[in-house]
């Protein structure tokens, strides 16, 4: 708890591939923390980031360490485009929360849900994807992505929490399959529905014998 509390000097920190939490409150007023430095983004998406029960994500006493950060580095690189590995079928909680440089993901068919806050404040990215296997995505999952444009939803997410797309001041067009309309206006708040746009079927391909 608290591992590196108000250690103000602090300006970059190396994440091994080996962890596997990061208790609540570890990188509270770490306000020179400027490049969190990890090598393996499988690793990374299964880390454990402890938020104690019924505290909102935007509060600091979050365990990530991009909440301070906002620049995460692959490798030496920063992380502008992100490609979720194919076995994560839960990606944690505040995953990419305070990514501020992350402009693009790639989330993969056989992701179920989408955790709390996994991309929270990620002021950069400009559309996302939902797979057609996610079945549930949490609460302020993209919540404060200002840059968001366009979502891309499946025909069976049964479950979108609160202000899932809270803060998203760009949203303009949230992309369903057809006659999925209804389906959708239940699941997303009042204020989304104009957003709401059906794709046209796809066109079935008969093979010739």
């Amino acid at each position: 708890y608290a591992a590196f509390l108000k250690c103000a000097a602090l300006e970059t920190i190396n994440i091994p591939a080996a962890v596997k939490e990061i208790e609540t409150g570890a990188f509270v007023d770490c306000d020179a923390l400027n490049a969190v430095h990890i090598t393996d983004i499988d690793a990374w998406c299964h880390i454990v980031f402890e938020i104690p029960y019924g505290l909102h994500p935007h509060f600091s006493e979050g365990a990530s360490p991009l909440h301070y950060a906002k620049n995460l580095y692959l490798n030496g690189e920063l992380v502008k485009e992100v490609t979720v590995p194919e076995d994560i079928t839960d990606l944690s909680d505040h995953a990419f929360a305070g990514c501020t440089s992350l402009e693009k993901v790639t989330l993969p068919e056989g992701l179920v849900v989408i955790g709390e806050g996994a991309f929270l404040g990620c002021t950069s990215l400009k559309e996302i994807r939902i797979p057609s296997t996610v079945k549930a995505v949490q609460g302020y999952a993209f919540d404060g992505c200002t840059s968001l444009t366009a979502v891309t939803l499946p025909a069976g997410v049964k479950k979108i929490e609160y202000d899932v797309f809270y803060e998203c001041s760009a949203l303009a067009t949230i992309y369903v399959p057809a006659k999925k309309t209804d389906y959708y206006k239940k699941r997303l708040p009042e204020e989304l529905h104009d957003t709401i746009v059906e794709l046209a079927p796809e066109k079935k391909t008969i093979a010739k014998k």
